[in-house]
């Protein structure tokens, strides 16, 4: 039996299903990927700027990731699941590399640094917070396998309250309580049932869907700008007073995150597209995620590491992405 890796996973390739370059689809993404970087700059200055005009929209960010996993769901097709059934320890491997790696490396950023109490606190619950949603739009636009991108992200977020408190507890040496039900909730309302029923949509209309994937790219570069600017908004006085200190760790934690997540797929022999994927889910974080919990267990100082890593994180993995998707052509 011949074996090959996808031109993307997942996503729409670049006709649209037909599986031959060089269609509007493929090159959307590519233009989004380009400009993606700028758009989250843009948007974090924005926050930044002028934080008062975003005075009460946090509670807009669960609808704004429903909007961002509906457009992952609409690029998915049904042969994305079977591959994901037929190999589920690529997902075990993408849960375990996520929650070693990454909450390792936020306690030994912290000790190397010799970060103060609070801000090490918020970087180590950064590293141990599950996998951000903007991963799968960063893998999609980096041309890797974003079915098995979405069942690490969902995975990671269902174990977050087994896993999240204990991690802090052990690397931070505080307990964070979590709730469990809350966390089971916002992952229905935000992760499971828009990717699902963008995939029922795109199963009742495909023949109106291909027609829009071209502005999918466009439509989740944007809806990811208005959380990185309403995050932001929220931290802009402490980023003012900690930026420096706070933005070495923030890179250092990113970049050794993503490229240690990279070569753990690629010593799985999960395939470029896979490896891809993986690098993209151990690196990003849910920084919004872990911004509330440190604001409501620890302090406003300790969540500013997960708000200069909902900007650096996005910016960093769209600069690989399109380096990648450029390589894979």
């Amino acid at each position: 039996m011949r074996t090959e890796e996808p031109v993307q996973r997942g996503t729409p390739d670049d006709t649209g299903d037909t599986g031959e370059p060089g269609g509007t689809g493929g090159r959307a993404a590519r233009r989004a990927v380009t400009v993606f970087p700028l758009l989250v700059l843009a948007a974090g200055a924005v926050g930044l700027l002028f934080p008062g005009g975003f005075t009460g929209w946090g509670g807009a960010v669960p609808y704004l990731l429903g909007v961002v996993m509906f457009c992952m769901g609409v690029t998915m097709t049904p042969r994305d699941f079977r591959g994901v059934a037929q190999r589920p320890w690529a997902v075990a491997l993408g849960l375990v590399a996520h929650y070693v790696i990454m909450p390792g490396l936020g306690w030994v950023v912290a000790h190397l640094l010799q970060l103060p109490p609070q801000l090490a606190a918020g970087v180590i619950l950064v590293g141990c917070a599950p996998s951000g949603t903007a991963s799968n739009v960063v893998t999609y636009l980096a041309r890797g396998d974003v079915a098995l991108s979405v069942s690490v992200a969902t995975v990671s977020t269902l174990v977050a309250p087994l896993v999240t408190p204990p991690l802090t507890l052990l690397l931070a040496g505080e307990y964070l309580a979590v709730d469990a039900g809350s966390m089971v909730a916002d992952i229905l309302k935000t992760v499971l049932l828009p990717v699902f029923a963008g995939l029922a949509v795109r199963l009742l209309a495909g023949r109106y869907v291909r027609r829009a994937l071209p502005a999918l790219p466009w439509l989740s570069a944007l809806t990811i700008g208005v959380i990185v600017t309403v995050v932001v908004a929220g931290s802009a006085d402490a980023l003012r007073s900690a930026a420096l200190l706070v933005f070495v760790a923030v890179v250092l934690h990113n970049g050794l995150g993503l490229a240690l997540g990279y070569g753990a797929g690629r010593l799985a022999r999960l395939g470029e597209p896979g490896s891809r994927a993986m690098a993209f889910e151990v690196g990003m974080q849910n920084s919004g995620l872990a911004a509330s919990l440190a604001t409501a267990h620890f302090s406003p100082l300790a969540a500013l590491p997960a708000a200069v890593f909902s900007v650096w994180h996005n910016v960093s993995g769209a600069v690989v992405a399109a380096w990648l998707s450029r390589r894979g052509r």
